[in-house]
């Protein structure tokens, strides 16, 4: 894949390439996948309503397939990127539409995986009180995302664990380098406290944290 100057989701090649290359880069998005999967079926009622915010080409919806089809419940899935809509191959009905524009349902499951990273920190607190505001009694809100670097030494130890996961999965040295450069201005790392107000973390592994948000 051609790493672009600037990362943008807006491009045909990023979005061909998409479900390779974040394997490549995350080699616990698999893991981390399995995990939402799991603690979704717990939060899920039957004939519920669950929003995937930023599906990308459907992961996370195909994951959820299964609790989907048992409960007899519907999936929005949300994704911006027109690019990356083409290709969407999930369940549900998919919007092409920035998440902040949508008119949400009450619903009991949604799910952000390494989404707010990528939009701008003034909107991230007004998109998720819309959530908390639409989350029904003993619904959840999944938040998986990347998270500021830690201070110190440790700072050095857990960027190098992200980045030997990326050499052993064989992704080259200069593909490493031009997305870390690409992603100046297009990605920020969220603050800890920014996911606050009875957020429950349950996953870190290096900067990035997953954290429940229940109803």
């Amino acid at each position: 894949m051609d790493i672009p100057r600037n990362w943008t989701f807006e491009n045909s090649e990023i979005a061909t390439g998409f479900d390779r290359h974040v394997r490549e880069q995350l080699p616990w998005y698999d893991l981390a996948t399995g995990s939402i999967a799991h603690i979704a079926r717990h939060y899920i009622p039957q004939d519920g309503l669950v929003y995937d915010i930023g599906a990308a080409t459907g992961n996370i919806g195909r994951a959820l397939q299964p609790t989907l089809t048992d409960r007899n419940a519907r999936l929005i899935s949300i994704e911006s990127s027109s690019e990356m809509a083409e290709l969407y191959n999930g369940p549900g009905k998919l919007l092409v539409a920035n998440a902040l524009s949508v008119d949400y349902q009450p619903f009991d499951f949604a799910v952000l995986f390494l989404v707010l990273m990528f939009m701008p920190i003034q909107y991230r607190p007004r998109l998720l009180s819309t959530l908390r505001k639409f989350l029904n009694p003993g619904g959840a809100i999944l938040v998986f995302d990347k998270c500021e670097a830690a201070s110190g030494y440790l700072a050095t130890v857990l960027w190098r664990l992200t980045l030997a996961g990326k050499v052993s999965a064989k992704v080259s040295p200069s593909e490493i380098i031009s997305k870390e450069l690409s992603l100046a201005g297009v990605q920020r790392p969220l603050k800890p406290d920014e996911v606050c107000c009875g957020a429950i973390p349950y996953f870190q592994f290096g900067e990035f944290r997953g954290w429940v948000i229940e109803g």
